[in-house]
């Protein structure tokens, strides 16, 4: 199938049936405000990571319905003629705001927001969730794995893994925030410039007569980034003393030094222990040793707690597929409509308290103490509201709302920054390095009780008294 890639339509039906009601409806102009929030971490965790506004950015910019796009519509005869017409001159002309790419996010929180007339700011839906869920979640779980490292590197080596081709390119771009130094994605390191990893594999071994000589091959072949593969065979009967003589025979004549092994099977504390006796024996206390074969976080810090002599870890498939919770449940929902400049706020009920939504239009600060820089909360407030830095601020839980806290000393910080203004892009992204460095920066302002694996604290998002009092009227006027 001859098929140029064109993102326009990758779009739940429905966005397209409520368009087509909403033009035929009168309702083409109506302004209309929509959050994307999410509302529970993945893997129980404290906090994620946001992902993915280079690539909202990109999808919003090639908007476009082709010609032949209009006749797959025609196909459907659900559409009418002026709406179809409508779409082959489409241009998007919304507002949008959203955190910043590499920023700690919590439940509950507007992480972006969109103003602009209905059929635009509804159809956007699908894209923007599928792009920041998958690239947050694997944003997320890459800062898990590397947090349980505890400064030792962590690669990403999971594109076979991955969930297809975007799986693979974009999971891999998104490790690299989270604080993978690197990927087996060679696609990533071109486009984004994600450093290429990897070192050898056991069929390069295998095509060989010996280890030995495959060994030997691949030293001569790369000699001043040589890491052997040790584990085809008998990790410390061959594979170890095989890459010893190879350094001896192959690398020292040279005047290079090995890189490192790597262990990808079997009992990896003890082998990995055995192994490092045996480098340092024989002079090479500077060979890295790497692990790899289905690690996460959890494996990785017992690895940690048990002693084993580790310096790099390749993680792939629970990493590239957050396969112990492999979806980041963000939502997109209408919280205001707009009447020759009035907002009126909308509001979700549901039994389940969680489930209602914020009403308005909205911002979100976050709050440091002055003396730490560490965050103290996040508070939800209308757009328009101001946190005064130099009066004491009072904060409370929405739904317990006895509990309270006075904080002072404090300085706060906008997080949603404006992406598009009227259809038009503001906003410069970030180099990949530099969203890294500022993930790695901001994880910092989070206390150790959240960044625990197991029952991690729960960081404070509150409401400001305006938006909390909203939200109560408007659950009083419907309920009556």
């Amino acid at each position: 199938m001859d098929y140029k890639r064109n993102l326009t339509l990758l779009t739940d039906f429905y966005e397209i049936t409520m368009a087509n009601g909403y033009f035929t409806n009168n309702f083409k102009d109506k302004i209309a405000y929509f959050d994307m929030f999410y509302r529970k971490n993945p893997d129980n965790a404290g906090f994620a990571i946001m992902a993915g506004i280079e690539q909202v950015i990109e999808y919003i910019q090639n908007l476009k319905f082709e010609k032949d796009d209009i006749e797959y519509l025609r196909s459907k005869k659900l559409f009418n003629e002026e709406f179809l017409a409508y779409l082959g001159s489409f241009k998007f002309t919304c507002d949008i705001w959203a955190v910043e790419e590499g920023t700690p996010i919590f439940p509950g929180e507007p992480i972006l927001s969109v103003r602009g007339p209905v059929i635009e700011a509804q159809f956007i839906e699908t894209s923007i969730l599928l792009t920041i869920n998958h690239q947050s979640l694997i944003a997320t779980k890459a800062n898990r794995i590397v947090r349980a490292a505890k400064g030792n590197t962590v690669m990403e080596f999971g594109a076979r893994r991955a969930q297809g081709y975007d799986g693979a390119f974009y999971g891999a771009r998104a490790a690299f925030i989270g604080g993978c130094m690197g990927t087996s994605c060679t696609l990533t390191d071109k486009i984004y410039g994600v450093p290429a990893m990897g070192t050898m594999a056991h069929s390069w071994i295998q095509m060989f007569d010996s280890e030995l000589e495959s060994f030997k091959a691949y030293a001569s072949t790369y000699p001043h980034s040589c890491t052997l593969l040790v584990d085809t065979y008998n990790v410390l009967k061959q594979g170890v003393p095989n890459a010893i003589k190879t350094f001896d025979e192959v690398l020292k004549p040279l005047g290079a030094r090995p890189a490192g092994i790597r262990i990808d099977s079997g009992d990896i504390t003890y082998l990995s222990k055995a192994a490092r006796i045996m480098l340092d024996d024989a002079g090479y206390s500077d060979c890295k040793i790497v692990a790899s074969n289905s690690l996460d976080e959890y494996l990785i810090s017992d690895l940690m707690a048990q002693g084993a002599k580790i310096d790099s870890f390749g993680v792939g498939e629970r990493l590239i597929t957050a396969r112990s919770e492999p979806i980041f449940g963000g939502v997109y929902k209408l919280v205001a409509i707009e009447s020759n400049n009035v907002i009126t706020p909308k509001i979700k009920l549901s039994e389940n308290v969680a489930k209602i939504t914020n009403p308005g239009f909205k911002q979100l600060y976050r709050l440091f103490d002055r003396d730490t820089n560490k965050a103290i909360a996040d508070v939800v407030t209308l757009h328009e509201e101001e946190i005064n830095e130099n009066e004491p601020y009072e904060i409370f839980d929405p739904e317990y709302t006895w509990k309270r806290k006075t904080i002072e000393n404090f300085y706060a910080k906008k997080l949603l920054v404006k992406i598009f203004d009227k259809g038009k892009c503001v906003y410069i992204s970030p180099n990949i390095n530099k969203i890294k460095q500022y993930c790695e920066v901001q994880i910092k302002t989070l206390w150790e009780e959240i960044l625990r694996f197991e029952n991690p604290h729960k960081y404070y998002v509150d409401l400001s008294y305006k938006l909390w009092e909203l939200k109560r009227e408007l659950i009083e006027t419907h309920r009556k």
